[in-house]
């Protein structure tokens, strides 16, 4: 089921964050169809193997003639597609988006590149570390005095990128609906990471250029920060509020005369050292019996095997195993269409037959498209 049950969307496969994408769509109950190159594999990573759930697939020769005709057929019965490309392939495969509107003029078109469709660098290679680097996300992560540290590829590739197409593709469907015109729909992963600094951009005109450690945010402070325990372990502490940092100087057991001043930024660092010391005396374990569930904003930190198990996450089900695999349920949550249960990716081509039938060909045509080479059924 989910809020997007009725939507059909076409997924021009690809990594990362087309894939990332197609997964949200898809948790919410979206149909949507991945559209592989016959012989690949889900995204060529075991990672893609949960980007790729919830989704049927269909195996189509780009570059034969009849498997372009195929896509353009199947168009005509879908509210979206989408690809991630760099710009003027689909153009060049003819599946652009002149080519597939032709057949559908209420279709919306999710495009999504690093650089933008156009602009000095829009046919340059490229990668989540350099389109953040472009938008000043980048300079703003890590430690004063030190390099900037990518934050994996969370805030271009997927925050930026494929959570901003998705947005953009229920933005462009909705309105779709009401005019009864599709459109194209430009996704930059510059532009998506740029937006998801808009409070930090803000702080520009007072002189804020993202320079590292210099507000409370960024580690500078001591209270929001992290800090190892005595077995090699990590918590972290967001005590910004004055009756949550009050909180924490009683559960560390800190005299207040020595941080009474908590926006004193010149003695940051000397509080910070302070707390290390602190922290460093007792286990992980320990300090979440101390200070987890309180008003402290406190929470341990936990490795990626570990989150699963925490009860907060367990009693929720914020994670799921599905074909062995544990990932994260679907987010963010309905109270009335709630989504189904995530199905595990399937083999490429696993669902041409069954694809096709529903796009309303017949038999006689799918023999004919597998005897060109233009589909492929596994």
């Amino acid at each position: 089921m989910g809020p997007l049950e009725g939507v059909r969307i076409l997924e021009l496969a690809g990594i990362g964050p087309g894939p990332f994408c197609g997964m949200m769509l898809a948790d919410m109950g979206a149909d949507v169809i991945r559209i592989d190159r016959p012989g690949g594999s889900p995204g060529g990573s075991i990672g893609h193997t949960v980007l790729f759930r919830n989704r049927r697939t269909v195996a189509i020769d780009l570059k034969n003639p009849d498997g372009v005709q195929t896509i353009l057929r199947m168009c005509e019965s879908a509210d979206a597609l989408f690809e991630g490309y760099r710009p003027g392939v689909t153009e060049r495969l003819g599946v652009g988006p002149r080519d597939c509107m032709s057949r559908n003029e209420q279709l919306v078109y999710g495009r999504m590149t690093g650089w933008g469709q156009d602009g000095p660098l829009a046919k340059a290679a490229g990668h989540d570390i350099n389109y953040i680097s472009l938008s000043g996300a980048l300079h703003a992560v890590g430690r004063r005095g030190e390099r900037p540290v990518p934050p994996l590829n969370l805030v271009g590739d997927f925050g930026g990128g494929g959570m901003m197409l998705a947005f953009g593709l229920v933005c462009g469907i909705l309105e779709a609906r009401k005019s009864g015109k599709g459109q194209v729909i430009d996704t930059s992963m510059v532009e998506g990471s740029a937006a998801l600094m808009s409070m930090f951009n803000a702080f520009v005109p007072a002189g804020y250029t993202g320079d590292r450690n210099t507000h409370m945010l960024d580690g500078a402070a001591h209270f929001y920060d992290t800090y190892e325990t005595s077995d090699g372990k990590y918590v972290s502490i967001g005590s910004i509020e004055p009756q949550f940092y009050m909180l924490l100087l009683e559960k560390t057991g800190v005299d207040p005369s020595e941080f009474a001043v908590q926006m004193d930024m010149e003695n940051w660092d000397t509080m910070k050292a302070r707390l290390a010391d602190v922290f460093k005396s007792k286990t992980r374990d320990e300090w979440c019996d101390i200070m987890e569930g309180t008003d402290v904003c406190f929470a341990p930190v936990l490795d990626m095997v570990e989150a699963p198990q925490h009860p907060h996450n367990a009693a929720r089900g914020s994670y799921i195993e599905v074909d062995g695999l544990m990932q994260h349920s679907p987010t963010p949550r309905f109270s009335r269409t709630v989504p189904d249960t995530p199905r595990a990716a399937t083999r490429v081509g696993a669902d041409t037959d069954e694809v096709l039938s529903d796009f309303g060909f017949t038999g006689d045509e799918v023999a004919d498209l597998k005897g060109s080479g233009a589909v492929h059924q596994i």
